[in-house]
């Protein structure tokens, strides 16, 4: 098999799985699939399955019935341990040995994956250069922050340099600050060639953070794919558009209405919120707006917000 064979094939590939716990069905035959370098959300309402879902990939929970669960090609059923060396798991509620260093706490862990000294060395020093932890090295985790102590959490998911890294609400009671550095950290381990599965019910950062998301409720997937066009999840017939003007110019929005492929446009101002058919190019707009001799400020797809767009999925 080729190289661009091989880049094709997902990191993480999620076939009719099922899972129960006695008499309660967490999972019921989820299927989905995570691309190699993206980022991929994973959001649904607590006791969704996400979690299920989780330590299923990383092999901490067998798949039961004929469920299968392949990341990077290989059945995890199979190739359990060949499995381990590429993804890195860090859980909602990580359990971090408090009364040693940042850096014992590192060594420990990459000398537990079969590292020698040396590259120990420089693989910590790369990653606490990485989560920017390299002055508070050799501090006890026990009186680190919250989101300092995430940060070496995140580092010791990383000291066997895993291609898929599943991480479970990594976000949840950081503060505002520690989640935007957060989230920075994580588009650079993408830069790095990284793929990354993350489980958030902080909507509006996945929305900024995924190129793919995957939506679970009640055990089930309720959509699967590009966050793009779960945000037009609505407009299937219907694309629209924000139109930003500098100054009014009179009988814009008739000749916007007269417009060949408009179907509707709603003024406020000095902008215009355009309806066009799904198959019309939003050229039209645009041409029709420079022909009345308008100065444009902005013109962009009009999408829907990802909280809104999760609440009418997942709508009991």
């Amino acid at each position: 098999m080729t190289d661009m064979d091989s880049s094709n094939i997902p990191a993480l590939d999620v076939i009719n799985l099922f899972y129960f716990f006695k008499f309660n069905m967490a999972l019921k035959g989820i299927s989905f699939s995570v691309q190699q370098n993206s980022i991929h959300g994973f959001v649904g309402p607590n006791g969704a399955g996400k979690t299920t879902t989780l330590k299923l990939a990383a092999t901490l929970l067998k798949p039961q019935g004929k469920g299968i669960i392949k990341v990077f090609g290989l059945d995890i059923d199979k190739h359990y341990v060949e499995i381990r060396r590429k993804i890195g798991f860090m859980p909602d509620n990580f359990c971090i040995y408090k009364q040693m260093t940042v850096f014992e706490y590192l060594d420990f862990f990459a000398a537990a994956y079969g590292l020698e000294t040396n590259q120990r060395n420089k693989i910590i020093a790369d990653l606490l250069a990485l989560t920017d932890m390299e002055g508070r090295k050799n501090d006890y985790i026990k009186g680190l922050s919250r989101g300092m102590q995430q940060r070496v959490s995140l580092a010791r998911v990383l000291v066997h340099d895993p291609a898929l890294l599943l991480l479970d609400e990594p976000a949840s009671g950081l503060d505002p600050r520690a989640r935007i550095e957060l989230m920075e950290i994580l588009h650079e381990l993408q830069k790095m060639g990284k793929t990354i599965f993350i489980s958030s019910h902080i909507l509006s950062e996945l929305s900024d953070l995924c190129d793919s998301v995957t939506i679970l409720d009640n055990g089930s997937v309720k959509y699967s794919g590009s966050m793009t066009n779960l945000l037009r999840y609505d407009h299937e017939e219907t694309k629209f558009f924000r139109l930003e003007i500098k100054e009014k110019v009179l009988e814009l929005s008739e000749k916007l209405k007269q417009t060949e492929g408009i179907i509707e446009v709603e003024e406020n101002g000095l902008t215009y919120k355009i309806a066009i058919g799904n198959n019309i190019s939003s050229n039209a707009i645009l041409q029709t707006a420079i022909n009345s001799g308008v100065e444009i400020v902005s013109f962009k797809e009009d999408m829907k917000h990802l909280n809104q767009v999760f609440l009418d999925l997942t709508a009991s």
